[in-house]
């Protein structure tokens, strides 16, 4: 019974499972129905939705490109156009050239038929002058015969007769004319002359100053004197054996005197006393310190100068050799003058008369500041060739021009002048030496037996250096100790005082020391 019971109840159980399975899959195949369809209806609209919005992308894309089209077409029709109208206008070009050329064609073929008509009559004209010119000939041969028969002589022998008597007469005329003009340019000439130098001295107009021997050192006091001396004159000695210059201290206030007939030596002795005073520092061994270092401050000043004579004077390219002589110049005289300030002088006046002759300016200029050269030698070798020959030397040797060479060497008469610069040259030289004060030649004459005397000291082996001091009264020769001992010192001085005295003509007596001296330096490290 019970067992029934529970069959019973499992099997109601089972049933209602089996009963609820079927209702669930009933109601939930109703409801996937149900979402199928709703998904269909919302498909169904998603595509009507589509298809509406691509039908009016389509008809704007359709717009856009008839749109596009036609601004597309109107672009190339306006290309189309304006290729066209270049076209045209090429065309149309091109029937101007051809309308032209044929112009020019029939222009050409009507020139050529006048040119054809024209050669043919010229050859026309050619054979009717050739047969008048036959016939003339017979005729001038006709009448020449008969003349020949009327005077009795050949027609040669009438021609020479003619020349003849046209030679004499000739002859005659040409010698009146030959002599009437040589006498009109002999005047002309002489007042052309006379015009130019007149002319060419006023425009160039100079200060004369005439060099000295003797050069005034100023100083702040006379306590400066006594520095300068030394002790016991060593000092003084010390300057005057260094520079050559004789040292003139006496009771003149706050004043040196140098004396030399050498300016250079002077100039020298001058700026050194300035650089000792100025430093305090005066013994010997400062002494020649200071005068070795000035002698090459001047030997770079005298380049100086003659750089800045050449740019003043606006000469080009002068070889630097040449520059260095035109610098030295400052430091020499000629017969008094100052040898830089003559050259500059003759340079300005060879520049004015060579443009007033229609001449070149630049080379006479050029050849003025050289012409005296040859005054400044570096050696005593070069001293016995005449200055002119010696300038025209150094100039060939530096690449100057044959006509400067020449002017050069010709202006005083050594050689003979080839070119019209060579006597500009020399009547310069002359118009600046003969301005009332520019020289003297007692001066002159002075300073070379002065250097005279000097150079018999030279002609001693030994000699290091001799300088004349107090006007020529005094030589002093300084000797090499290592080659000329006390005895030959003693035996030099007589034998340099017998040749002077021998070989030299001067007025009172001349007295000659030798000075030897030998040091002993040793340093202390």
């Amino acid at each position: 019974m019970e067992t029934n019971t529970i069959l019973m109840i499992v099997g109601g159980v089972v049933l209602g499972a089996i009963l609820g399975y079927i209702i669930a899959k009933s109601m939930e195949k109703t409801n996937a129905s149900k979402i199928i369809k709703n998904a269909k209806d919302e498909a169904s609209s998603i595509i009507k939705q589509a298809n509406a919005e691509g039908e009016s992308i389509k008809k704007d894309k359709l717009l856009q490109a008839k749109e596009k089209f036609i601004e597309l077409k109107a672009e190339h029709e306006t290309v189309i156009l304006s290729r066209d109208k270049k076209i045209a206008e090429a065309e149309k070009r091109t029937r101007d050239k051809e309308s032209q050329v044929s112009s020019e064609l029939a222009k050409n073929k009507k020139l050529s038929q006048e040119l054809e008509e024209k050669i043919k009559e010229s050859d026309f004209k050619l054979e009717f002058l050739e047969k008048k010119k036959e016939e003339v000939e017979k005729a001038h041969k006709s009448q020449i015969k008969q003349l020949e028969v009327i005077s009795g002589l050949s027609a040669e022998e009438a021609k020479s007769q003619l020349v003849e008597s046209l030679k004499s007469e000739a002859k005659s005329d040409a010698m009146a004319f030959v002599q009437n003009s040589i006498e009109e340019a002999k005047l002309t000439a002489q007042q052309e002359a006379k015009k130019i130098i007149i002319n060419t001295i006023q425009r160039i107009g100079t200060e004369e100053a005439v060099d000295n021997c003797v050069s005034v050192f100023n100083i702040e006091s006379d306590d400066v004197k006594g520095r300068i001396i030394g002790r016991e004159g060593r000092n003084i000695r010390a300057i005057e054996a260094a520079t050559g210059v004789e040292i003139i201290v006496d009771d003149t206030p706050e004043a040196i005197i140098l004396s030399c007939f050498d300016s250079v030596r002077r100039e020298i002795a001058r700026l050194s006393l300035h650089k000792l005073v100025t430093d305090g520092r005066i013994h010997p061994a400062k002494i020649e310190e200071v005068v070795e270092k000035t002698r090459k401050q001047i030997e770079q000043e005298i380049i100086e100068v003659g750089k800045r004579t050449v740019i003043d004077l606006g000469i080009h390219g002068l070889h630097p050799e040449l520059i260095k002589l035109v610098g030295r110049m400052k430091y020499r005289s000629s017969y008094g003058q100052n040898l830089l300030q003559h050259s500059r002088e003759v340079a300005k006046l060879c520049g004015v008369m060579a443009a007033e002759l229609g001449l070149n300016p630049k080379l006479a200029k050029r050849a003025g500041l050289l012409h005296d050269i040859g005054k400044v030698p570096d050696s005593e070798s070069d001293m016995e060739t005449p200055h002119a020959i010696l300038g025209m030397q150094w100039a060939e040797k530096y690449g100057e021009k044959p006509e400067i060479c020449n002017a050069i060497g010709a202006h005083h008469d050594e050689i003979e002048m080839t070119t019209l610069l060579s006597p500009i040259i020399q009547v310069c030289d002359a118009i600046s030496g003969a301005r009332p004060g520019a020289r003297r030649q007692v001066l002159d004459s002075y300073i070379q037996r002065l250097k005279d005397l000097e150079d018999v000291a030279f002609g001693f082996s030994g000699v290091n250096k001799a300088y004349a001091i107090q006007a020529g009264r005094e030589l002093r020769v300084m000797v090499e100790s290592e080659r000329v001992s006390d005895d030959q010192a003693a035996n030099l001085s007589f034998e340099i005082s017998q040749k002077i005295q021998t070989d030299m003509t001067y007025p009172g007596q001349v007295k000659v020391t030798v000075i030897r001296e030998t040091r002993a330096v040793n340093i202390a490290k």
